[in-house]
Protein backbone atom coordinates (compact mmCIF):
# COMPACT_ATOMS: atom_id res chain seq x y z
CA UNK A 1 0.00 0.00 0.00
CA UNK A 2 2.68 2.05 0.72
CA UNK A 3 4.25 1.74 -2.95
CA UNK A 4 1.08 2.45 -4.41
CA UNK A 5 0.30 5.50 -2.71
CA UNK A 6 4.01 6.75 -3.40
CA UNK A 7 3.17 6.57 -6.76
CA UNK A 8 0.75 8.55 -6.81
CA UNK A 9 2.12 11.15 -5.11
CA UNK A 10 4.67 11.75 -7.66
CA UNK A 11 3.12 13.05 -10.60
CA UNK A 12 1.68 15.58 -8.33
CA UNK A 13 4.92 16.65 -6.85
CA UNK A 14 6.35 17.10 -10.26
CA UNK A 15 3.34 19.16 -10.98
CA UNK A 16 4.18 21.33 -8.31
CA UNK A 17 7.21 21.44 -8.62
CA UNK A 18 6.90 22.72 -12.18
CA UNK A 19 4.43 25.41 -11.48
CA UNK A 20 6.65 26.22 -8.29
CA UNK A 21 9.17 26.69 -11.08
CA UNK A 22 6.96 28.92 -13.54
CA UNK A 23 5.73 31.04 -10.77
CA UNK A 24 10.06 31.82 -9.71
CA UNK A 25 10.29 32.56 -13.77
CA UNK A 26 7.58 35.42 -13.64
CA UNK A 27 8.77 36.74 -10.25
CA UNK A 28 12.61 36.92 -11.80
CA UNK A 29 10.74 38.78 -15.12
CA UNK A 30 8.69 40.89 -13.29
CA UNK A 31 11.49 42.11 -10.76
CA UNK A 32 14.22 42.56 -13.39
CA UNK A 33 12.45 43.18 -16.93
CA UNK A 34 9.70 45.38 -16.38
CA UNK A 35 11.85 48.38 -14.36
CA UNK A 36 13.78 48.21 -17.78
CA UNK A 37 10.77 49.26 -19.95
CA UNK A 38 9.42 51.67 -16.96
CA UNK A 39 12.88 53.53 -16.61
CA UNK A 40 12.42 54.03 -20.54
CA UNK A 41 8.81 55.40 -20.35
CA UNK A 42 9.41 57.21 -16.97
CA UNK A 43 12.75 57.92 -15.82
CA UNK A 44 14.90 56.21 -12.99
CA UNK A 45 12.89 55.19 -9.79
CA UNK A 46 13.99 57.36 -7.07
CA UNK A 47 17.05 55.45 -4.91
CA UNK A 48 14.61 55.03 -1.90
CA UNK A 49 12.71 52.25 -3.39
CA UNK A 50 13.82 48.83 -2.75
CA UNK A 51 14.29 46.34 -5.94
CA UNK A 52 10.44 44.49 -5.01
CA UNK A 53 9.55 47.84 -4.78
CA UNK A 54 10.59 49.27 -8.13
CA UNK A 55 8.82 46.36 -9.78
CA UNK A 56 5.50 46.77 -8.26
CA UNK A 57 5.56 50.28 -9.40
CA UNK A 58 7.20 49.58 -12.53
CA UNK A 59 4.36 46.58 -13.11
CA UNK A 60 1.74 49.83 -12.19
CA UNK A 61 2.97 52.53 -14.06
CA UNK A 62 3.52 50.25 -17.44
CA UNK A 63 -0.19 49.58 -17.30
CA UNK A 64 -1.72 53.18 -17.20
CA UNK A 65 1.57 54.68 -18.89
CA UNK A 66 -1.01 55.67 -21.65
CA UNK A 67 -2.92 57.49 -18.79
CA UNK A 68 0.90 59.48 -17.41
CA UNK A 69 2.58 60.05 -21.04
CA UNK A 70 -0.73 61.14 -23.28
CA UNK A 71 -2.62 64.92 -21.88
CA UNK A 72 -5.98 64.61 -20.87
CA UNK A 73 -6.95 67.24 -23.67
CA UNK A 74 -4.18 68.42 -26.36
CA UNK A 75 -6.48 71.46 -27.08
CA UNK A 76 -6.64 72.45 -22.98
CA UNK A 77 -5.80 75.56 -21.84
CA UNK A 78 -4.12 76.68 -18.37
CA UNK A 79 -6.13 77.09 -15.19
CA UNK A 80 -5.41 77.97 -11.73
CA UNK A 81 -4.81 75.31 -9.09
CA UNK A 82 -3.94 75.72 -5.72
CA UNK A 83 -2.04 73.25 -3.02
CA UNK A 84 -2.67 73.77 1.01
CA UNK A 85 0.20 73.70 3.09
CA UNK A 86 0.37 69.82 3.93
CA UNK A 87 -2.02 68.64 1.67
CA UNK A 88 -1.64 64.80 0.75
CA UNK A 89 -0.58 63.09 -2.27
CA UNK A 90 -4.27 61.59 -2.10
CA UNK A 91 -5.83 64.81 -2.43
CA UNK A 92 -3.77 66.31 -4.33
CA UNK A 93 -3.90 63.97 -7.47
CA UNK A 94 -8.25 63.59 -6.73
CA UNK A 95 -8.15 67.48 -6.82
CA UNK A 96 -6.44 67.59 -10.22
CA UNK A 97 -8.27 64.50 -11.82
CA UNK A 98 -12.22 66.60 -10.47
CA UNK A 99 -10.40 69.52 -12.45
CA UNK A 100 -9.60 67.87 -14.96
CA UNK A 101 -6.43 68.32 -15.63
CA UNK A 102 -5.28 64.88 -15.38
CA UNK A 103 -6.52 61.41 -16.51
CA UNK A 104 -6.39 59.11 -13.35
CA UNK A 105 -5.62 59.98 -9.85
CA UNK A 106 -4.49 56.39 -9.30
CA UNK A 107 -1.48 56.30 -11.70
CA UNK A 108 -0.62 60.00 -11.41
CA UNK A 109 0.31 59.09 -7.24
CA UNK A 110 1.79 56.18 -8.64
CA UNK A 111 4.09 57.87 -10.53
CA UNK A 112 4.88 60.78 -7.95
CA UNK A 113 6.18 57.97 -5.29
CA UNK A 114 7.90 55.98 -8.25
CA UNK A 115 10.25 59.11 -9.13
CA UNK A 116 10.34 60.43 -5.66
CA UNK A 117 8.43 63.91 -6.75
CA UNK A 118 5.68 63.08 -4.46
CA UNK A 119 8.59 64.43 -1.60
CA UNK A 120 9.15 67.91 -3.52
CA UNK A 121 5.81 69.25 -3.92
CA UNK A 122 5.29 72.57 -3.06
CA UNK A 123 2.27 74.49 -1.62
CA UNK A 124 0.87 77.77 -3.76
CA UNK A 125 -0.79 78.42 -6.92
CA UNK A 126 0.68 76.13 -9.87
CA UNK A 127 -0.50 77.27 -13.31
CA UNK A 128 -1.67 73.35 -15.19
CA UNK A 129 -2.76 72.15 -17.99
CA UNK A 130 -4.52 69.10 -19.53
CA UNK A 131 -2.65 69.94 -22.20
CA UNK A 132 0.16 68.33 -19.78
CA UNK A 133 1.30 65.14 -19.72
CA UNK A 134 1.07 63.75 -16.01
CA UNK A 135 4.70 63.76 -16.13
CA UNK A 136 4.83 67.21 -16.96
CA UNK A 137 2.34 68.60 -14.35
CA UNK A 138 4.26 66.56 -11.62
CA UNK A 139 7.63 68.43 -12.94
CA UNK A 140 5.32 71.44 -12.35
CA UNK A 141 4.11 71.04 -9.00
CA UNK A 142 7.48 71.29 -7.44
CA UNK A 143 7.55 74.64 -7.19
CA UNK A 144 4.65 77.30 -7.36
CA UNK A 145 6.75 80.10 -8.33
CA UNK A 146 9.47 79.10 -10.10
CA UNK A 147 11.39 81.85 -12.32
CA UNK A 148 12.81 78.23 -14.33
CA UNK A 149 10.87 75.76 -15.93
CA UNK A 150 11.64 72.31 -16.36
CA UNK A 151 10.77 70.30 -19.68
CA UNK A 152 11.04 66.65 -20.21
CA UNK A 153 11.66 65.86 -23.46
CA UNK A 154 11.36 62.50 -24.20
CA UNK A 155 13.21 60.37 -26.78
CA UNK A 156 10.85 59.61 -30.21
CA UNK A 157 9.22 63.00 -29.86
CA UNK A 158 9.05 65.11 -33.65
CA UNK A 159 9.24 68.62 -33.36
CA UNK A 160 5.88 69.19 -33.46
CA UNK A 161 5.43 67.41 -29.89
CA UNK A 162 8.53 69.35 -28.53
CA UNK A 163 7.25 72.69 -29.87
CA UNK A 164 3.63 71.65 -27.67
CA UNK A 165 5.61 70.54 -24.55
CA UNK A 166 7.77 74.13 -24.29
CA UNK A 167 4.29 76.21 -23.49
CA UNK A 168 2.60 73.13 -21.35
CA UNK A 169 5.99 73.38 -18.65
CA UNK A 170 5.01 77.30 -18.43
CA UNK A 171 7.39 78.77 -21.21
CA UNK A 172 6.49 81.96 -22.46
CA UNK A 173 7.21 80.88 -26.32
CA UNK A 174 4.46 79.68 -28.45
CA UNK A 175 4.56 76.28 -30.29
CA UNK A 176 3.99 78.13 -33.42
CA UNK A 177 6.87 80.80 -32.69
CA UNK A 178 8.85 77.94 -31.82
CA UNK A 179 8.20 76.17 -35.14
CA UNK A 180 9.00 79.19 -36.75
CA UNK A 181 12.16 79.54 -35.39
CA UNK A 182 13.18 76.37 -36.32
CA UNK A 183 12.06 76.44 -39.75
CA UNK A 184 13.96 80.05 -40.24
CA UNK A 185 17.55 78.28 -38.77
CA UNK A 186 17.05 75.46 -41.46
CA UNK A 187 20.51 76.14 -43.76
CA UNK A 188 22.23 78.52 -41.89
CA UNK A 189 25.20 78.53 -39.55
CA UNK A 190 23.60 77.62 -36.21
CA UNK A 191 27.01 76.30 -34.24
CA UNK A 192 29.87 75.21 -35.36
CA UNK A 193 29.55 71.54 -36.93
CA UNK A 194 26.23 72.52 -38.05
CA UNK A 195 26.50 74.74 -40.87
CA UNK A 196 25.27 71.93 -43.29
CA UNK A 197 21.79 71.54 -41.01
CA UNK A 198 18.64 71.82 -43.01
CA UNK A 199 16.40 70.77 -40.07
CA UNK A 200 16.29 71.09 -36.38
CA UNK A 201 14.26 67.92 -36.81
CA UNK A 202 16.13 65.02 -34.76
CA UNK A 203 18.75 67.20 -33.13
CA UNK A 204 17.12 68.86 -30.82
CA UNK A 205 18.00 65.95 -27.80
CA UNK A 206 16.28 64.37 -25.40
CA UNK A 207 16.98 65.27 -21.91
CA UNK A 208 15.10 67.36 -19.33
CA UNK A 209 16.17 70.95 -19.66
CA UNK A 210 15.81 73.94 -17.55
CA UNK A 211 14.80 77.25 -19.19
CA UNK A 212 14.05 80.79 -18.15
CA UNK A 213 10.34 81.02 -18.53
CA UNK A 214 10.58 84.14 -20.70
CA UNK A 215 13.35 81.96 -22.96
CA UNK A 216 13.16 82.87 -26.21
CA UNK A 217 12.40 79.79 -29.57
CA UNK A 218 16.36 80.87 -30.39
CA UNK A 219 17.46 80.67 -27.19
CA UNK A 220 16.03 76.89 -26.73
CA UNK A 221 16.66 75.66 -29.57
CA UNK A 222 20.68 76.66 -29.55
CA UNK A 223 20.72 75.28 -25.96
CA UNK A 224 19.19 71.76 -27.51
CA UNK A 225 21.38 71.64 -30.34
CA UNK A 226 24.71 72.90 -27.78
CA UNK A 227 23.27 69.82 -26.06
CA UNK A 228 23.51 67.56 -28.91
CA UNK A 229 26.89 68.77 -29.70
CA UNK A 230 27.88 67.92 -26.62
CA UNK A 231 26.37 64.68 -25.75
CA UNK A 232 27.03 62.77 -29.07
CA UNK A 233 31.11 62.50 -28.31
CA UNK A 234 33.60 61.82 -30.75
CA UNK A 235 34.02 58.53 -30.30
CA UNK A 236 30.15 57.84 -31.35
CA UNK A 237 31.42 60.33 -34.14
CA UNK A 238 34.08 57.80 -35.30
CA UNK A 239 31.57 55.37 -35.10
CA UNK A 240 29.24 56.74 -37.61
CA UNK A 241 31.98 56.81 -39.75
CA UNK A 242 33.43 53.09 -39.38
CA UNK A 243 29.70 52.65 -41.04
CA UNK A 244 29.84 54.66 -43.56
CA UNK A 245 27.61 56.93 -42.47
CA UNK A 246 28.02 61.08 -42.21
CA UNK A 247 26.41 62.64 -38.98
CA UNK A 248 23.13 63.63 -40.73
CA UNK A 249 22.84 59.84 -42.05
CA UNK A 250 23.32 58.35 -39.10
CA UNK A 251 20.90 60.75 -37.25
CA UNK A 252 17.99 59.60 -39.66
CA UNK A 253 18.71 56.07 -38.79
CA UNK A 254 19.05 56.45 -35.44
CA UNK A 255 15.37 58.71 -35.41
CA UNK A 256 14.12 55.09 -37.25
CA UNK A 257 15.80 53.33 -34.64
CA UNK A 258 14.31 54.68 -31.94
CA UNK A 259 11.06 54.78 -32.92
CA UNK A 260 11.22 50.98 -33.92
CA UNK A 261 12.64 49.58 -30.70
CA UNK A 262 10.58 49.73 -27.39
CA UNK A 263 13.05 47.54 -25.43
CA UNK A 264 16.49 49.62 -25.52
CA UNK A 265 18.64 46.54 -25.53
CA UNK A 266 16.92 45.57 -28.84
CA UNK A 267 18.24 48.95 -30.56
CA UNK A 268 22.01 46.99 -31.84
CA UNK A 269 20.16 44.47 -33.58
CA UNK A 270 17.06 46.09 -34.76
CA UNK A 271 19.97 48.92 -36.50
CA UNK A 272 21.84 45.78 -37.83
CA UNK A 273 18.42 44.85 -39.67
CA UNK A 274 18.42 48.04 -41.47
CA UNK A 275 22.23 48.44 -42.21
CA UNK A 276 21.85 44.13 -43.70
CA UNK A 277 18.83 46.10 -45.58
CA UNK A 278 20.75 49.24 -46.53
CA UNK A 279 23.62 47.47 -47.76
CA UNK A 280 21.59 44.63 -49.68
CA UNK A 281 20.13 47.80 -51.48
CA UNK A 282 16.65 46.29 -49.98
CA UNK A 283 13.63 48.75 -48.97
CA UNK A 284 13.37 49.57 -44.96
CA UNK A 285 10.22 49.36 -44.43
CA UNK A 286 9.52 51.01 -41.21
CA UNK A 287 6.19 52.17 -39.77
CA UNK A 288 7.26 55.02 -38.33
CA UNK A 289 8.38 56.37 -41.73
CA UNK A 290 4.55 56.21 -43.50
CA UNK A 291 3.15 57.45 -39.83
CA UNK A 292 5.61 60.33 -40.12
CA UNK A 293 4.87 60.90 -43.71
CA UNK A 294 0.72 60.90 -42.65
CA UNK A 295 1.75 64.24 -40.26
CA UNK A 296 -0.99 65.04 -37.66
CA UNK A 297 -4.43 61.98 -37.19
CA UNK A 298 -7.06 64.66 -36.17
CA UNK A 299 -9.46 61.99 -35.27
CA UNK A 300 -6.69 59.93 -33.51
CA UNK A 301 -5.17 63.09 -31.98
CA UNK A 302 -1.51 61.75 -32.47
CA UNK A 303 1.27 62.42 -34.52
CA UNK A 304 1.86 58.71 -34.71
CA UNK A 305 -1.19 56.93 -36.66
CA UNK A 306 -1.44 53.26 -35.31
CA UNK A 307 -2.07 51.12 -36.32
CA UNK A 308 -1.76 51.58 -40.40
CA UNK A 309 -3.69 50.39 -43.48
CA UNK A 310 -2.76 48.99 -46.91
CA UNK A 311 -3.31 52.44 -48.31
CA UNK A 312 -1.34 54.13 -45.64
CA UNK A 313 1.48 52.02 -47.11
CA UNK A 314 1.87 53.50 -50.21
CA UNK A 315 1.21 57.14 -49.04
CA UNK A 316 3.28 59.65 -51.94
CA UNK A 317 6.06 61.12 -49.51
CA UNK A 318 9.81 60.84 -49.98
CA UNK A 319 10.10 59.89 -46.38
CA UNK A 320 7.66 56.47 -47.18
CA UNK A 321 10.64 53.57 -47.12
CA UNK A 322 7.84 51.41 -47.72
CA UNK A 323 8.11 53.27 -51.38
CA UNK A 324 11.45 54.39 -51.45
CA UNK A 325 14.98 52.74 -51.52
CA UNK A 326 17.81 53.55 -48.85
CA UNK A 327 17.05 56.27 -45.73
CA UNK A 328 14.32 59.55 -45.58
CA UNK A 329 15.46 62.86 -46.76
CA UNK A 330 15.95 63.70 -42.79
CA UNK A 331 15.61 62.42 -39.43
CA UNK A 332 11.52 62.25 -38.36
CA UNK A 333 12.16 62.51 -34.42
CA UNK A 334 14.93 63.19 -31.61
CA UNK A 335 16.59 60.26 -31.33
CA UNK A 336 17.85 59.64 -27.65
CA UNK A 337 21.52 58.49 -26.83
CA UNK A 338 20.64 54.48 -27.21
CA UNK A 339 19.39 55.20 -30.52
CA UNK A 340 22.39 57.08 -31.32
CA UNK A 341 24.76 54.36 -29.76
CA UNK A 342 23.19 51.62 -31.65
CA UNK A 343 23.63 52.88 -35.36
CA UNK A 344 27.25 53.93 -34.09
CA UNK A 345 27.97 50.58 -32.73
CA UNK A 346 25.28 48.40 -34.54
CA UNK A 347 25.03 44.34 -33.46
CA UNK A 348 26.53 41.95 -36.39
CA UNK A 349 23.91 39.68 -37.70
CA UNK A 350 22.57 38.08 -40.86
CA UNK A 351 18.86 39.36 -39.86
CA UNK A 352 16.62 41.12 -42.48
CA UNK A 353 13.27 41.45 -40.84
CA UNK A 354 11.93 41.91 -37.31
CA UNK A 355 8.35 41.88 -35.80
CA UNK A 356 6.59 42.55 -32.84
CA UNK A 357 6.44 39.44 -30.42
CA UNK A 358 2.79 37.68 -29.43
CA UNK A 359 3.66 38.01 -26.06
CA UNK A 360 3.30 41.50 -25.11
CA UNK A 361 6.61 42.29 -24.12
CA UNK A 362 7.53 44.67 -27.04
CA UNK A 363 10.37 42.68 -28.12
CA UNK A 364 10.68 41.31 -31.37
CA UNK A 365 12.09 38.08 -33.29
CA UNK A 366 14.36 38.64 -35.65
CA UNK A 367 14.34 36.67 -38.79
CA UNK A 368 17.04 36.11 -41.51
CA UNK A 369 14.88 35.05 -44.53
CA UNK A 370 10.80 35.99 -45.50
CA UNK A 371 9.76 32.86 -44.63
CA UNK A 372 11.38 32.90 -41.30
CA UNK A 373 9.72 36.33 -40.95
CA UNK A 374 5.93 34.96 -42.11
CA UNK A 375 6.53 32.20 -39.56
CA UNK A 376 7.15 34.80 -36.74
CA UNK A 377 3.25 36.05 -37.32
CA UNK A 378 1.21 35.99 -34.38
CA UNK A 379 -1.73 33.16 -34.83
Amino acid sequence: MKRKRTSCLTPFLVILLGIACLLSLGAVWGVDFVPRLAAADFGNPTPGLDRFQKAFYSFQLEIQKDTLLKPKDAGGVAKAFEISQGESVNSIALELENAGIIQDAGAFRLYLIYSGLDKGIQAGKHQLSPSQTGLEIALAIQDANPKIASVRILAGWRSEEIAAALPANGLSVSASDFLQTASLLKGESILPGFSDLKSVEGYLLPDVYQFKREASSEEILVAMLQNFDQQVTQEIRDGFTRQGLSLPQAVILASIVQKEAVVADEMPIIASVFYNRLNNGVKLDSDPTVQYSLGYDSGLKTWWKNPLNASDLKVNSSYNTYVNIGLPPGPICSPGLQALRAVAFPAQTPYFYFRARCDGSGRHNFATTYAEHLNNACN
